[in-house]
């Protein structure tokens, strides 16, 4: 590692240390807060007796479904948005009536639906990041150059193929950006909703191992 690299690490090492020597300087018992010695031995037990591992794997699989049906949404409107102007019209106020809504307000709106579990959190993190998506791979399809789109036409290519030939990869490098903010979403929102209602995954077992009785 290079000397730059160490010296970037020397802020939070001493941040840490001095949290350590305020813990123990002032006999540290609070259910709110830890030394970062305690922190480092709970996680050890939790990977010890599989309980991280276990809830790590059930947040990333809620995570990638709900990831994977927002963006699969996403492209596809995107695309069909961007390549039809009556589309977007007709479909501009809808989306941009929806799109504020807070993922999170959805969450006693899938619970009625779903009940607690898989499907409720997945419906929740879909529709998060179809939005991200959406609005990007829209964006890159219209501003696609006109000529691109026009020697398609010359080609005789239908609707998929124009799509698939032409369309997708003029706009590939900011469908991946829209798919990085997404994927961001989605584990935010994932864990969001397992320490509001879920009873799954690592945002449940924070709130649960915070508790003073400790992990349920």
């Amino acid at each position: 590692m290079s000397a730059g690299a160490w010296r970037g690490a020397v802020v939070p090492i001493g941040l840490i240390v001095v949290a350590q020597l305020a813990a123990m300087a002032v006999n540290l018992r609070s259910d709110s807060l830890a030394a970062p010695s305690d922190i480092v031995v709970a996680g050890i037990e939790a990977l010890a007796d599989g309980t991280l591992v276990n809830r790590t794997l059930q947040t990333l699989a809620m995570a990638g479904a709900g990831l994977l049906i927002g963006t699969a949404l996403g492209l596809a409107l995107g695309i069909l948005l961007g390549l039809s102007r009556p589309a977007n019209y007709l479909m501009e106020i809808s989306i941009e009536a929806v799109r504020p809504i807070p993922s999170v307000a959805l969450i006693p709106v899938s619970d009625a639906v779903f009940g607690f579990g898989y499907r409720m959190e997945i419906t929740t993190v879909a529709f998060a990041t179809v939005w991200p998506v959406l609005i990007l791979t829209r964006s890159a399809v219209a501003g696609i150059e006109p000529g691109l789109l026009e020697v398609a036409r010359v080609l005789g290519l239908g609707f998929f193929a124009r799509t698939i030939k032409i369309v997708v990869p003029a706009a590939l490098p900011r469908i991946f950006v829209a798919f990085r903010l997404a994927t961001g979403v989605a584990l935010i929102v994932a864990v969001t909703v397992e320490i509001a209602a879920n009873p799954l995954g690592l945002g449940y077992e924070m709130i649960s191992a915070s508790r003073p009785c400790g992990r349920a």
